[in-house]
């Protein structure tokens, strides 16, 4: 229940609403950008809010309720400043002027630029990405999750998905402000945040905090920015980019303009911010003739944001979500033409309360509602059936579905003040109870699969249509520490409970990790940790049973059937920890994919402007639902749903950051990885689109797997308001496999790779102040240009990888540079 429920406190008096402001300088008293700001009170989210300074070095905290906060502002380059006991009350504060120090010797900075000390921070820290980063870097589109494969550790396949660790996105987990944001069917990260209400993005690989969980990949973090309590605005990208062929215009490839509004609804009382992003893209896919070869997208995202202060110790938040978009032709390829691609569509909303009540004695008490409705749909371009020939497709795409799915989600999360205890102690403790559900339909038509010379070799049909149903109900609690034993040792530790209703009954999740910086000079930082980590069960693996089954019929080369039709039945068998098989009553999925991951850390500050990170991770997961179809003499033909899935993923990293002044900011990152596992996971049979043929599974290189990559980023600010901001990546290609003429592997899955993946891309930007224009005078305007794949190299997409096409072994779908143009209005 609601803190405003529980306490049952008195009306309070109103409450006033502040800005902290204020400039960082050197010394000299020149200002310094690129500052990470961190404001911290009991009343704020856990992790604080953070900004970062602009060119003249200043910064501001909108919206904030009476109380005491503390500043820490860090810099590579500069010794960390903390400043506490800032009080805001209903008088506005003056501006602050701080004063950063050159560093000789320092305590610890994160490669994210905050400067907390090891008593403060445990386990591995996240990579993070804040929202000045986002506005400057070259994406390709104006979305968080583009700037996500900027971090080690995460890749985008060609398929368009995020890995983080070898795990696809589904099995990661997406938070936004503490609420869960994902597709309830799939786990998808389909819900986009426009990228204006985004203040900071952090992706974890690991975590020692208990109180995450339901996930068994990656867990990415976005904070929104707080409502302000005076008006501002900001118009974005607000230019559409013209399609250009043969030097002519020939209409629009793409318009993405974006307006963040923020400001009081009662003074002093209600603030609110509204970041609203309209979408029409027109992508070009190289390898398709123009004008057949684009992916057409449409729609918009509002996201509405409140607080409501409603005394100095409480603070409510809501916010409203709206994203529908559809796609045409969403997975086009050189093999794959319009025609015969899926569409896709989604809409829905989500909405939410956050209360937060500090009480006297320093504890928070946090209680989080949020419901999310999400509905998506796929279909083809006609009812033709769907031809594969070891060209590519042909016909029209097979499968058409609807997911209309829900989830509500409620928690309770109980901060204790802090105790003395043999150091110093952080206790947290929490519950929450998540419940999904989705109704849909199913419904395929015949598959053909050709022979180069045109003759009929396999035909795939498919019972009438299905309808689909999955309810799941999660109820989970959890109690962690951090211990901070001495100023340079902290331990972590915890456990969380939970039990699902579809799935595992009874799961145990402990978590562990310590943070030590030997020495005095605190120049070295070592972390290491240990956690259990469970999933939820994807609600398609509930109603597996009931999808339409699958009818095969081969023939020979004259066209005739060499035996009769075989039909699989759909059907799920358990296997326990003694390789016997279950056939589990009521269809029950009593098992939950859970991963083991374990890393190991040091950051050492070889000098004021050079900070080397070097890590190890080692992660496992298990009981992963995969699919198999099984035709065995004297067995029933079955596809197969299964618990026995696993993946394997082992990353050594290392990152360097230089800031050789103040106007210069780089990161570079190696990654050395490997990532193996079941192919056939329910995730890759069934997400985005139904998979046409269903190979045997088998335990191979995982699509994710990049041996060797080299990714480095940021951003140069030169005089007069100009900033270049290049991404140059160079990896080892994907894996693809080899498929003979009934589409079946040929030869070891994974086993060969595309050309190596290089690009480079760079986005230059210019501030100009219009100060003659009164509606502008106190804005100003930026214009910038973009150019992706500056060096041309070829980066393949596609290649002809069926030993019976005369093009076997050729790559097509070849990339070449393009131009985007922005202009944006800031405040």
């Amino acid at each position: 229940m609601l803190a405003v429920a529980a306490q049952g406190i008195a009306e309070p008096l109103p409450a006033a609403t502040q800005y902290l402001n204020g400039r960082v300088v050197d010394q000299r008293e020149d200002p310094i950008p690129g500052v990470v700001c961190t404001l911290k009170s009991p009343i704020l989210p856990q992790e604080g809010l953070s900004v970062t300074t602009g060119e003249q070095g200043r910064f501001a905290f909108p919206g904030l309720p009476r109380g005491t906060y503390s500043l820490i502002c860090a810099s590579l380059g500069f010794q960390p400043l903390a400043k506490t006991g800032i009080e805001i009350s209903e008088s506005p504060l003056p501006p602050l002027q701080l004063t950063m120090f050159p560093e000789v010797v320092r305590q610890q900075v994160q490669v994210r630029a905050q400067a907390p000390t090891a008593a403060q921070q445990g386990g591995a820290p996240p990579a993070q990405l804040t929202s000045a980063q986002l506005q400057t870097l070259p994406l390709i589109e104006q979305k968080f999750k583009a700037a996500l494969p900027l971090t080690p550790g995460v890749v985008r396949t060609p398929d368009g998905r995020i890995n983080i660790k070898g795990e696809v996105e589904n099995q990661g987990l997406l938070l936004v402000d503490s609420a869960e944001m994902v597709d309830p069917v799939t786990g998808a990260f389909s819900i986009e945040i426009p990228i204006d209400a985004v203040q900071t993005v952090s992706v974890y690989k690991t975590t020692d905090l208990a109180d995450y969980g339901r996930f068994s990949g990656g867990l990415t973090t976005v904070v929104t920015k707080p409502p302000a309590a005076r008006f501002e605005y900001e118009l974005n990208d607000f230019l559409p980019d013209p399609r250009i062929r043969s030097g002519h215009i020939v209409g629009i490839e793409d318009d993405e303009p974006r307006l963040y509004l923020t400001g009081p609804l009662i003074s002093n009382k209600l603030n609110f911010s509204e970041a609203f992003e309209y979408d029409v893209n027109n992508q070009p896919v190289r390898g398709l003739a123009w004008p057949n070869n684009e992916i057409k997208t449409q729609g918009f995202n509002s996201f509405s944001n409140f607080q409501y202060l409603r005394s100095e110790r409480q603070v409510v938040t809501a916010n409203v979500d709206f994203f529908p978009k559809r796609t045409q032709f969403a997975d086009i390829g050189s093999l794959i033409p319009q025609t015969a691609s899926s569409n896709y569509g989604q809409h829905g909303f989500s909405t939410g309360v956050t209360d937060r009540y500090l009480f006297s004695s320093g504890a928070i008490l946090t209680s989080l509602f949020q419901y999310l409705d999400f509905d998506s749909n796929a279909y083809g371009q006609g009812s033709a059936d769907m031809s594969i020939t070891p060209e590519g497709w042909g016909g029209n795409f097979f499968n058409a579905y609807t997911r209309s799915g829900n989830q509500e989600e409620l928690s309770e999360t109980y901060q204790f003040a802090k105790r003395e205890w043999h150091g110093k102690h952080e206790l947290r403790a929490g519950a929450e109870a998540d419940r999904r559900s989705y109704l849909g339909s199913s419904q395929s038509r015949p598959v053909l699969i050709e022979a180069e010379n045109g003759a009929l070799a396999e035909s795939i049909g498919f019972t009438g249509p299905a309808q689909l149903r999955a309810t799941d109900t999660e109820v989970a609690t959890f109690g962690e520490d951090r211990w901070s034993l001495r100023d340079n040792l902290t331990l972590d530790y915890g456990l969380r409970y939970s039990y699902q209703t579809v799935g595992e009954p009874a799961a145990f999740a402990p978590r562990t990790g310590v943070v030590y910086s030997p020495g005095s000079s605190g120049r070295t930082v070592i972390r290491g940790g240990l956690g259990v980590f469970y999933d939820r069960v994807p609600l398609l693996a509930g109603d597996f049973t009931q999808n339409p089954e699958r009818t095969i019929t081969f023939f020979n080369s004259q066209g005739i059937p060499t035996g009769p039709p075989v039909t699989f039945q759909n059907a799920y068998i358990k296997i326990n920890e003694n390789g016997q098989q279950i056939v589990p009553s009521h269809n029950r999925l009593d098992s939950t994919p859970h991963n083991l991951t374990w890393n190991a850390e040091v950051d050492r500050e070889f000098s004021p402007k050079a900070l080397l990170r070097v890590s190890y991770l080692f992660s496992r997961t298990y009981q992963q639902f995969t699919i198999n179809p099984l035709d065995q003499p004297g067995t029933t033909p079955t596809l197969l749903l299964t618990n026995t899935g696993a993946s394997r993923y082992n990353e050594f990293s290392t990152t360097l950051r230089l800031r050789p002044s103040a106007s210069a900011d780089m990161s570079f990152s190696y990654v050395h990885s490997a990532a193996r596992g079941d192919l056939n996971t329910l995730s890759a049979i069934y997400t985005p689109f139904d998979s046409p043929v269903i190979r045997p599974n088998l335990f191979g290189t995982l699509p994710s797997n990049v041996p060797d990559r080299f990714v480095t980023w940021g951003d140069i600010k030169l005089p007069r308001e100009w900033t270049v901001s290049p991404v140059f990546d160079v990896h080892t290609g994907f894996p693809y496999s080899v498929i003979d003429v009934y589409q079946n592997y040929v030869g070891v899955p994974n086993s060969l790779r595309f050309p190596t993946f290089a690009s480079l891309d760079l986005k230059v930007t210019k501030d100009i102040r219009i100060w003659f224009l009164p509606g502008l005078r106190h804005h100003k305007v930026r214009v910038g240009l973009a150019i992706f794949n500056l060096t041309r190299h070829s980066n393949p997409r596609d290649v002809y990888n069926n030993v019976t096409s005369p093009y076997f072994g050729h790559f097509v779908g070849f990339q070449h540079e393009f131009v985007e143009t922005y202009f944006d209005i800031l405040y």
